[in-house]
Formats: structure tokens, sequence, C-alpha cells
């Protein structure tokens, strides 16, 4: 893995995350499909890991590399507000820009009528995983095989409950059990699309990338703010919700520095 480009680990990593999405929709395939409580304990558990990781792997890496770039002053700390301040940004413009539909909260961003459903919801779901390639891909692009292994796998554990979230509320709309699974899957080869696009904003500068690694957190704590939480919370589960949370949190540090 050492003479391995950062790009081509960018995306084998987040294209081995997003595949995880496919192997946590599997259960619609076989019988009966976990409860409420439970889906909203597994998606605590990826708020969880993607809050871990978004300071852990990302802003912290951040402030580092500004350091090391402009030395211990307060420009280190103002590049990465503003880069987090960025990523959130792009992500609600495109949350705003972009026509799409969310299972409990309904449609949002401009009016299209001429979309079928399932495409909105498909458009909400890559507004959602496009952080999580560009951070795996940050990680690799900013620090190889050792930072970006960490992202990759938190990443990939915190799809499992989200691939399968989307296809238990595709199965509610009707669809069948296949192509349920099947949309579930497809949303998650988005990234390896955003992880090409991480790892080649760092890799073509060495001033960009505390920019990229804290833009990248920012872009997921807006997902985590505005999609995941309010989705646990919405069915009076809060407390499993929390739980998830914390053990994704906690289990996200400890890869994080046992691997990193």
């Amino acid at each position: 893995m050492e003479t391995t480009p950062p790009i081509v680990l960018a995306f084998l990593g987040s294209l081995a995350a997003g595949l995880l999405t496919a192997v946590g929709a599997l259960p619609v395939l076989f019988g009966k499909v976990p409860g409420r409580a439970f889906r909203d304990l597994a998606l605590g558990f990826a708020a969880g890991v993607m809050l871990s990781a978004s300071f852990f792997s990302l802003i912290i890496p951040s402030l580092e590399a500004s350091e090391l770039l402009y030395g211990g002053t307060a420009l280190p700390a103002a590049i990465a507000c503003l880069s987090i301040l960025m990523g959130i940004g792009a992500i609600a413009l495109l949350n705003e820009r972009l026509p799409h539909e969310h299972f409990q909260q309904g449609r949002e961003g401009p009016e299209a009528a001429s979309l079928r459903r399932v495409w909105l919801f498909i458009i909400a779901i890559t507004i959602h995983n496009l952080p999580e390639g560009l951070a795996v891909g940050v990680g690799f692009g900013a620090g190889g095989f050792e930072q970006g292994l960490p992202l990759a796998i938190g990443i990939g554990l915190q799809n499992m409950p989200e691939g399968l979230a989307v296809a238990i509320s595709l199965l509610g709309e009707g669809y069948s059990r296949w192509k349920a699974w099947m949309i579930a899957a497809l949303t998650g080869l988005v990234e390896p699309i955003g992880g090409l696009l991480g790892a080649s904003i760092v890799s073509i500068s060495q001033p960009l990338l505390p920019w990229g690694l804290a833009f990248a957190a920012g872009a997921m704590l807006y997902v985590i703010s505005h999609e995941i939480i309010p989705e646990t919370h919405r069915n009076g589960h809060q407390n499993k919700a929390t739980l998830g949370l914390s053990i994704g949190l906690v289990i996200m540090l400890f890869l994080d520095v046992s691997l990193g």
C-alpha cells in the first residue's frame, strides 16, 4: 500500500465504504426487517461515527496541517472555522437547489413535478452520501493509507444502517424487496465520486490540505444536524438514538487512535 497513489487508495476506500450500504440493506431480502426503534438506534450510531470522524479525523488534522504551514498562530483556527462553514454552506446549497424528497420530511428544493418520486429520494440520498465519500477521499489524499483507513472503516460501518433505512423506507413506498435493495445499493456508489474529488483537491497543493480536511468535516456536520439526528428523534426513540450515537462516537474514536 506504501507505493499506491493516494487517489487510487481514495477511490478503493470510498468504493468499499459505499458498497457496505448494499450490505446493510440485505435484511430486506430475507425475512422480517428490524423495527423502528432498532433503526433509530442504528442511525444514531451512524451519526456518532460521522461526528467523531469530523473532529478527530478531519478537523484536528486540519489544524495540525495548518500549524505546519503557518505556525501556531490564530491563522490555523481561522482556516478551520472558515472551511467548516464553507462545507456546511456547500451542502446546504445543494439541499436547497436540487429537488429531492425525504421519507419523513417530504419534498424540499425546487418544484420538480416531472421527476418520479423515487428519483427525488435518490437525489436526497446522494446529497447525504457525497460528503462521506469526500471525507474518505480527503483522508487518503492527506495522509495516505494510515489516515484514510480509519475513515473508510468508520464511514463504511455507518453506511450499513443508512442502507437498511433507505431500503425499508422504499419497501414502505410499495417497491419490491429486490428493487428496494438495488436502489439502496446504488446510492452508495456516489461515494467513490466524492472520494476521487476529495483526494484530487488535497493532492493538487499542500496549502489546500487544511482547507479540504475541514471542508469535508463541515459537509458531514451539516448532514448529521440536518438529516440524521432529526430523523432519529422523530418517533419517540431519542434515548436509543442517543445510545447509538454514543457508541458510534467512541468506536470511531478508537479506530482513529488505534489505526491512525
